[in-house]
């Protein structure tokens, strides 16, 4: 059965690896929902958020295929109940719209949200949240004419109190040195 997984990938900066990376999904006929890629707490190391929907099994292969990429540290997959996520979303909207009754305000309140910037012609509003979160926003907020609106993809970390990447590489220095 087909669920969300939130894939982190760990590598250097290499050219080409995003690209590689994403054909191993296009291979496995599995569609990226969202992707977002920064450096990681670790100096040089750099961390991919892939969210997919796709059964547990496609998403144990993806990830193992992912491994095989030689600038690839180490991938990890996991559910979204065992990772803090978020989403960031922009809204512009015309100005008149603020202007004319206190709707748009409301709203903005109501969502948690907050104005960035005013002027004549229009309002950015922010809005941090899950997908859901940003989506139900938008769909207030279109009733005053949207002019542009953009989703990040999603930033994630996980509920594990020990980061699987700082162990890995600490049990990989041991095994080298061993080698030594």
């Amino acid at each position: 059965m087909k669920q969300e997984f939130i894939i982190t990938v760990y590598s250097e900066n290499h050219i080409g690896l995003l690209t590689r990376t994403t054909i191993v999904f296009t291979r496995r006929k599995v569609n990226i929902e969202s992707l977002t890629v920064s450096e990681s707490a670790i100096p040089g190391i750099y961390k991919f958020t892939i969210v997919v929907k796709a059964t547990r099994e496609q998403t144990i292969k993806i990830v193992g295929q992912i491994e095989k990429q030689i600038d690839v540290l180490k991938a990890f997959y996991h559910t979204n109940e065992e990772m803090i996520y978020q989403e960031i979303a922009l809204y512009k909207v015309p100005t008149k719209a603020l202007y004319e009754s206190d709707t748009v305000e409301k709203i903005v309140r109501k969502a948690g949200a907050r104005i960035l910037e005013i002027t004549r012609e229009y309002v950015v509003i922010e809005k941090t949240g899950h997908k859901y979160e940003t989506q139900e926003l938008f769909e207030e907020l279109n009733q005053f004419k949207v002019m542009q609106f953009i989703r990040s993809g999603r930033v994630a970390l996980t509920r594990d109190p020990i980061e699987r990447l700082s162990e890995f590489l600490k049990e990989r220095d041991a095994f080298l040195d061993a080698l030594d």
